[in-house]
């Protein structure tokens, strides 16, 4: 089924909220440019739109959220902050203990958020008990898109189940003459895959240990060379143009016939799905080698700044369109990523949809559910930042592992005092 802008609009009018018309808009700051995004997005103006709200596009370009903080900022500095701001994790917890955000308890209490926000989530929602973020989504980050005509070339029709046999697919798609990995060198980009490499190389123990708790031994062990061992093997199978390439044009190298495989969450699905690809049939996805069963997450929030008159219910009337379920629905089968919400079936998803929402669900339960390091679930954005540097250093450079596994160590040690 090919989700297009004009299907984002025939969802979005088939699931407006219906409240009373405002005289006013809302201003919403978001990194969602690239195609599928802008798909996404389109359900959400639409919903809002049919309720005679307005809407005032302020998009940075970026993946991450680093651009857009720079932005929002200023903008707080100068006293005019806009009326929602696309945010990820700790982000959150920071303009919060500012003390820059609104209160959606009144709205929360009424909707019933805390019974259907899972706790990791609510996690990064609330600040001091208090409301201040209606979440999007869930997004996982470690998957593997690929191209299902290349990978049947190569004599993969499954996936491969260990890091060998993983390396193995690249080493035959780079043979053929394909791009085997496609990549775009941005610093978010490279964590996102470390992200996937430390899991795969530790297991989920371990990546609570050195990504989470931020444990100098674990940061410091043979075990995180090995990690950075395979980064050093993957910067062997991106191409020679890869240097600041936008993820989404990674995403374009797969769809095109281009690359084998693309290393990034699951907000890919939706450059695939609008370009009128389809899972099992034109690409394939699945965990990164070594983590079936484990979820890195993280979750786009709308994050409510403090507002008045007009804007304040034109606010409110954002928060609950986004925690709406059918819009829960509609945006997340564009977009693809997952609910935010426990309570909404999996009806209208694709395969890779529905894998997603149960790979979610068993992660959960398990306590295999942990946040991304790269994306801010993890640990707050000094540390992330700092990880950055090291990890894109190495990638983009021949600094040995054991050089930067004493650089990560020091790093993060000085990002947390």
């Amino acid at each position: 089924m090919k989700y297009n802008l004009l299907k984002s609009t025939m969802l979005a009018s088939a699931i407006a909220v219906t409240l009373p018309a405002q005289a006013a808009e809302v201003e919403v700051l978001h990194w969602w440019t690239s195609g599928g995004e802008a798909a996404a997005l389109n359900v959400l103006k639409q919903d809002l739109e049919g309720q005679g709200i307005g809407w005032k596009d302020m998009p940075v370009a970026g993946g991450g959220g680093t651009e857009a903080m720079t932005v929002l900022r200023s903008r707080v500095q100068a006293g005019n902050a806009p009326t929602a701001v696309q945010m990820l994790g700790f982000d959150i917890q920071d303009w919060a203990a500012e003390g820059a955000t609104a209160n959606l308890n009144p709205l929360a209490k009424k909707e019933g958020w805390d019974k259907v926000v899972p706790a990791a989530l609510q996690r990064f929602s609330k600040h001091g008990g208090n409301w201040v973020a209606s979440p999007v989504n869930v997004h996982s980050t470690n998957w593997v898109w690929a191209n299902k005509k290349i990978l049947g070339e190569l004599g993969y029709d499954q996936p491969p189940a260990s890091w060998g046999d993983f390396i193995a697919l690249l080493d035959k798609a780079k043979s053929k003459g394909y791009t085997a990995l496609a990549h775009g060198g941005q610093a978010w980009q490279d964590a996102t895959i470390f992200d996937g490499v430390v899991l795969s190389t530790g297991g989920p123990y371990f990546y609570k240990k050195a990504m989470v708790e931020l444990d100098s031994e674990a940061l410091g062990s043979d075990t995180m060379k090995t990690a950075f061992d395979r980064m050093r093997q993957l910067r062997g199978y991106v191409d020679a143009n890869f240097s600041g390439r936008d993820w989404n044009l990674a995403s374009a190298m797969v769809i095109e016939n281009k690359a084998a495989v693309q290393i990034m969450g699951d907000w890919a699905k939706g450059e695939f799905i609008n370009a009128g690809k389809k899972p099992g049939e034109d690409f394939m996805c699945f965990r990164v080698p070594g983590t079936q069963g484990m979820v890195t997450f993280n979750s786009d929030q709308f994050v409510m700044f403090k507002v008045g008159g007009s804007s304040a219910k034109s606010q409110m009337a954002m928060a609950k369109a986004v925690m709406s379920p059918k819009f829960q629905s509609a945006f997340n089968v564009v977009k693809g990523s997952v609910p935010a919400r426990t309570d909404v079936p999996n009806t209208d998803f694709d395969a890779c949809g529905k894998k997603g929402m149960k790979d979610l669900a068993e992660a959960s339960a398990s306590g295999m559910l942990m946040g991304s390091m790269a994306h801010g679930h993890a640990a707050p954005a000094a540390v992330k930042n700092a990880l950055y540097d090291v990890v894109t250093n190495h990638f983009n450079s021949n600094m040995s592992s054991t050089d930067a596994v004493s650089q990560l160590v020091s790093a993060i040690e000085g990002a947390k005092d």
